[in-house]
């Protein structure tokens, strides 16, 4: 009776192990069938696509009948007033961006060429025109517009700032110095001042943005050479920040105090006027502070000798170089001159973008058309004044600016 019940179990035993086998064998069947069928499908597709392009109904629009199909065939006058430069230059500006903006084609859709895309930045950068619009006007989607200037914007920064906006050295140092020994001014490399670029009300601390003014703004400091290009620039400090107090945050004056010990550029640049060393340095408006590496005007106008007039109202012509640069910054890119309604850190990026820019055309020789300067009715903002700082004490910076109003003076009688 055991010896049959044992050989049940057995055959029970054995029964259950086959039907495991034919149920895994069954299952490794359908896997392979999928796997082949998988494959067969896609070498299918491959074929077709390659054989016929492929054209989607549902999902894409036609836009190949929009304005930017006839704008390249526009005269060049008119393709510089869209643009704010020449062919030339715009071509240029691809050539350099095309590396960082290209995208890669794939099967769903063949990307937007690089020069539609800087196209398409431009325009918003010239006209800070609506999204919607500029969607119309080159045939392509509402955020494609958004995310093609910040990609632009993005590109010009990233790859173009260190190129184009440097503190001058070596020859280009004497070229900017004797640039500025033709407007009257010794031993100078740039001028330096700042502007107020409109912004919306941020979300986190929006009364630190709200100027003397009474809107709402970040604060764009440039150095100019006499060229009226851009050789450094500070943007993002908050509209309510004084002068003194943004210049002091900025990499500029770091570099000058901290790292370079008083000094901005190259100390055997510097000259030697009746035993008081003349290092080479910027000039700026009363706002900021009196540096050796920094020169401004005396203050006291009603008590001026007839030497510190001189000076100050030389310093005050040969700084007028930064003064009609950002003038041309923001004539040329209008972005700049009106509210817009992007985030914060984007817009540091656009303005950084615009002085770029701004060289770009400069130094290609791009001119400034007269009709590009804004009229008193287009002026949307009033600019803040700036906060003159209280009167220094005695130091070495008075005593250089006191030798070279002197030295000027001298000239001025020879």
């Amino acid at each position: 009776m055991v010896e049959k019940q044992r050989r049940i179990n057995s055959l029970l035993l054995l029964r259950q192990r086959r039907r495991r086998e034919f149920l895994a064998e069954i299952e490794r069947s359908r896997i392979s069938y999928r796997r082949r069928r998988k494959a067969f499908v896609a070498f299918i597709v491959a074929v077709a696509n390659a054989a016929t392009p492929t054209v989607r109904r549902m999902w894409t629009r036609d836009r190949a009948h929009c304005f930017w199909s006839t704008i390249q065939h526009l005269g060049d006058e008119q393709w510089k007033a869209h643009f704010r430069m020449t062919r030339e230059t715009f071509d240029y500006l691809v050539e350099l961006l095309a590396p960082a903006i290209t995208r890669q084609t794939t099967n769903l859709r063949t990307p937007i060429e690089p020069r539609r895309r800087v196209a398409i930045a431009l325009w918003w950068l010239a006209t800070s025109g609506e999204y919607r619009t500029i969607a119309c006007l080159f045939g392509v989607g509402l955020s494609t517009v958004c995310n093609i200037v910040r990609q632009v914007t993005n590109a010009l920064v990233d790859t173009l700032h260190q190129r184009f906006i440097s503190l001058p050295t070596g020859q280009r140092l004497d070229a900017t110095i004797a640039g500025f020994v033709e407007r009257g001014y010794p031993q100078c490399a740039g001028a330096i001042d700042g502007t107020h670029i409109p912004i919306i009300a941020p979300r986190d601390n929006p009364e630190d943005y709200h100027n003397r003014k009474g809107w709402y703004s970040i604060i764009l400091q440039a150095v100019v050479d006499h060229n009226f290009c851009f050789t450094d620039v500070y943007v993002g400090c908050p509209g309510r920040t004084p002068d003194d107090r943004v210049f002091a945050n900025s990499d500029l004056f770091k570099l000058a105090e901290a790292q370079q010990h008083g000094y901005l550029f190259p100390r055997e640049k510097s000259t030697v006027v009746d035993g008081v060393e003349i290092p080479v340095h910027l000039i700026g408006d009363a706002a900021y502070p009196l540096k050796k590496w920094l020169m401004k005007g005396f203050t006291q106008h009603h008590q001026l000798s007839k030497e510190q007039a001189h000076y100050t109202n030389t310093l005050s012509s040969a700084r007028m170089v930064v003064e009609n640069a950002l003038g041309r910054l923001k004539g040329r890119w209008r972005c700049l001159m009106k509210r817009n309604d992007i985030d914060l850190a984007a817009m540091s990026n656009v303005v950084a973008a615009c002085c770029i820019l701004h060289n770009v055309c400069e130094i290609q020789k791009d001119n400034f058309l007269p009709e590009w300067n804004p009229v008193p009715e287009e002026e949307t903002v009033l600019q803040p004044h700036a906060e003159i700082p209280e009167t220094e004490r005695l130091n070495r910076a008075q005593l250089i600016r006191s030798t070279v109003a002197a030295n000027l003076a001298a000239m001025l009688e020879n």
